[in-house]
């Protein structure tokens, strides 16, 4: 990027959000233009036009980085739309650098004045290229957003809509200079991952009265986004679009978003308006509207989607159609919280990348979209907090928090289990999904520095029963009011999980050819082991005796056998007396299922995961859900929201059992990292008699469709030339089945019906 260019901010103060331009003429006498690439930043957000036409159609650039030391550039090619004088425009929002984050109602944590960086080079045909930069020869001056607030929602006055600004030859009085802001533009770097972009647009599946007289408007779906208006109304009128993810008492149910006011303020013009907030962001499936001149008719009002732009490689369907919903739950809460950062929540006064959640949720999202790059780009962010606090990979990254005038939030906060491992568990995820080394190359630093700072937390004992700990957060037996009171012992969560990442960082060395560090972890994930076993284990019974803590030490391979099989056993008894209702949170949930089918009880994981009652995965989807909840009785069985402070009707984490799913039902599992080779074990049970499951690997489409007829088990395999598949089926021996699409079919009499109809 050309080293002229600068952050630049309006000299004077403005009543709305920024507008900058620059009115440039094409350099004669270098014949025509050949390229024209832009560099697009912003300290806030930024949407930049060219003559009025935007130059691309990505939201919310450069996105939310740890701006301390990391700033997103967008590189854009604009041939198309240079004229021989022309007008780059850039119009700012806060974004994430100067609105509002958290809970605690502080605003501006990274900096109070929004800016925006523009770098155009043209090059010509003889080789000459001129650039147009950010620079204190740009004007601003005020534009039709009067706010904007991620949380808060945005106003626009479209009378003060007026094109003209992005036109050759425009000057008004209001318009002003720029001034240069000492900003190191060293920091700019370019993507890794995509950008944010409207997916698709949702109409009305009803509009209605409430009891209180408030219009109301039902999108079918909770996603993430906004609602665009086209109405004609009396200028100077004003509607008012409040947005919220469930009713409550027939009325608009806000109570959850907490501070967050999620309202879009619309003052019209007296002509056709087709606004939408474009710097801001919903989760919601209902809008309650005011204002609306008459009645609102088909496509006034339209429901857009936004998502960072991910490609769907994994599909999963079954017979079940509560399982097909579920499944569709997760998959639309992904795709609401993969917003350029991997959120908790889209809605309330939070959003922020909570470092357990996606560590729970990594696999089932490598599985459904390509996040090789999106998760990447965010793990840089994950080695930069953690490099500047001694090691220590926060609770959320970018790191908000540590901004924060709550000195009491969490006490003795350190590294963390679940949380901080996700700095270990995310990049094993890519590894195993995608099969490409770099994630593990740029993350080995990150991964042994957070292993080597839990040893550090380590009692005298050898296990990690110190300091600051969420447990088995939001365990369903736990009280609204406190989320980590659970039945698991934390120690033995955390010791579980400190062995996991000593243990995943040890293979993650021997594959680098790090010989040393290979050593020194494995080293330290026997003693974990040991430590375990010693401190935690006897007579067959784990410490706290309940489902969380034998799922864990099943799947991290922490027990010997007969001890393994003995917690197997336990854990299907545990389940069993629980009425086959939930009883894991966040620690426990991802791996329940798979310690249960690894250990010889593939009908407890059934009756656990086709369960109705509440706790369960399908008790939120009989109530309605179309995304998964936060808690697992967000809403009471009476409609009501569970009075909790801390409640979200959109948060993906208890939607990682999609990933046994995947692999369990549907049957496509890598055998290698990256499905250079895979293992088709497809499990039916349940009462299904059927389930199709597709996954585009870096090596081409692999796709299991398998039905039950008659006690046979017919299978269709559809694999990549060059890639083998391991096929073992109930009743059969194991085959290798090469490239190539294949039919195969085994007694289904070992198929086992787990039906709770």
């Amino acid at each position: 990027m050309h080293t002229e260019a600068h952050m630049i901010a309006p000299s004077t103060a403005l009543d709305s959000a920024p507008l900058l331009r620059k009115e440039f003429t094409l350099e004669p006498g270098h014949g025509a233009v050949v390229r024209a690439r832009l560099a697009l930043s912003a300290l806030g957000i930024v949407e930049a036009t060219i003559n009025g036409r935007p130059v691309d159609d990505h939201l919310f650039t450069p996105g939310w980085t740890s701006y301390e030391w990391r700033l997103r550039a967008a590189e854009i090619d604009v041939t198309a739309l240079l004229e021989p004088t022309s007008v780059l425009g850039l119009a700012l929002g806060n974004g994430w650098y100067g609105g509002r984050l958290a809970w605690e109602g502080q605003r501006a944590l990274y900096g109070d004045v929004v800016a925006g960086f523009a770098d155009l080079a043209v090059e010509f045909e003889d080789g000459a290229v001129q650039h147009v930069v950010s620079d204190s020869t740009w004007t601003a001056g005020p534009g039709a957003v009067l706010a904007n607030d991620l949380y808060d929602g945005q106003t626009i006055d479209a009378r003060r809509i007026d094109g003209a600004w992005q036109r050759p030859g425009f000057t008004h009085p209001d318009w002003r200079g720029v001034v240069e802001l000492d900003h190191d533009c060293s920091r700019l770097e370019p993507y890794i991952g995509p950008g944010v972009s409207r997916q698709q647009e949702l109409l009305p599946q009803a509009v209605w009265i409430s009891p209180s007289g408030r219009t109301l408007v039902d999108f079918g779906q909770n996603i993430v986004g906004w609602v665009r208006i086209r109405v004609q109304g009396a200028a100077g009128d004003e509607i008012v679009v409040r947005h919220a993810e469930v009713l409550e008492h027939d009325e608009l149910g806000t109570r959850p978003l907490r501070s967050a006011e999620a309202t879009d303020r619309y003052v019209l013009s007296g002509d056709v308006d087709e606004l939408e907030p474009t710097f801001t962001f919903h989760g919601f499936r209902y809008a309650e509207i005011t204002g609306w001149p008459g009645e609102i008719g088909i496509g006034d009002v339209t429901a857009v989607v936004v998502s960072s732009d991910l490609d769907r490689i994994g599909t999963f369907t079954t017979s079940d159609p509560l399982i097909n919903r579920l499944h569709e739950n997760v998959v639309w809460g992904m795709r609401g919280n993969f917003l350029d950062v991997p959120t908790d929540c889209p809605q309330r006064d939070e959003r922020l990348g909570w470092t357990g959640d996606i560590a729970a949720f990594a696999p089932t999202a490598a599985f459904l979209f390509d996040v090789d790059d999106f998760l990447r780009d965010w793990l840089r962010d994950v080695a930069l907090e953690q490099r500047h606090q001694d090691g220590v990979i926060p609770f959320v990254v970018p790191d908000a928090l540590k901004y924060l005038d709550a000195p009491d939030l969490f006490p003795g906060a350190d590294a963390t289990a679940v949380w901080s491992d996700a700095g270990v568990w995310v990049p094993w995820a890519l590894w195993q999904a995608y099969g490409d080394r770099r994630v593990l190359e740029d993350q080995f630093g990150s991964m042994t520095a957070h292993v080597r700072r839990v040893q550090t937390l380590l009692s005298p004992s050898g296990v990690w029963d110190t300091g600051f700990q969420f447990g088995d957060w939001l365990d369903p037996d736990a009280p609204p009011e406190d989320p980590a009171a659970a039945k698991a012992d934390p120690g033995v969560v955390a010791t579980a999980c400190a062995y996991r990442s000593a243990d995943l960082t040890a293979q993650t060395a021997a594959l680098l050819g790090r010989i040393a560090e290979e050593a020194e972890f494995r080293e330290a994930a026997e003693r974990l082991r040991a430590a375990f076993q010693r401190e935690y284990v006897a007579d067959g019974r784990i410490r706290s005796d309940c489902t969380t803590v034998y799922a864990l030490a099943i799947v991290f391979g922490l027990l010997d056998e007969p001890d393994r099989r003995a917690a197997g056993d336990r854990l299907a008894a545990l389940a069993a007396a629980a009425g086959w209702r939930i009883s894991t949170g966040f620690a426990g949930t991802p791996f329940i299922t798979d310690a249960l089918s690894s250990t010889g009880h593939l009908d407890a994981a059934y009756r656990l995961l086709l369960e109705r009652e509440c706790p369960s995965w399908l008790y939120p989807v009989e109530m309605g859900a179309t995304t998964v909840w936060e808690r697992w009785d967000s809403m009471l069985p009476d409609g009501s929201i569970n009075p909790g402070q801390m409640t979200s009707f959109n948060h993906y984490a208890l939607g990682a059992v999609a990933d046994w799913m995947h692999r369990v039902i549907g049957g496509i599992a890598p055998g290698e990292p990256g499905y250079r080779s895979v293992v088709v074990a497809p499990r039916p049970g349940g009462g299904m008699t059927s389930a199709a499951t597709s996954l585009v690997t870096p090596h081409g489409r692999i796709a299991v469709d398998w039905r039950v007829e008659e006690d046979r088990l017919h299978l269709e395999l559809e694999l990549p030339e060059g890639v083998h598949a391991l096929v073992r089926l109930p009743g059969a021996a194991e085959q290798r089945i090469e490239g190539g699409r294949h039919r195969l079919e085994s007694a289904a009499s070992d198929v086992v019906d787990a039906t709770v109809r």
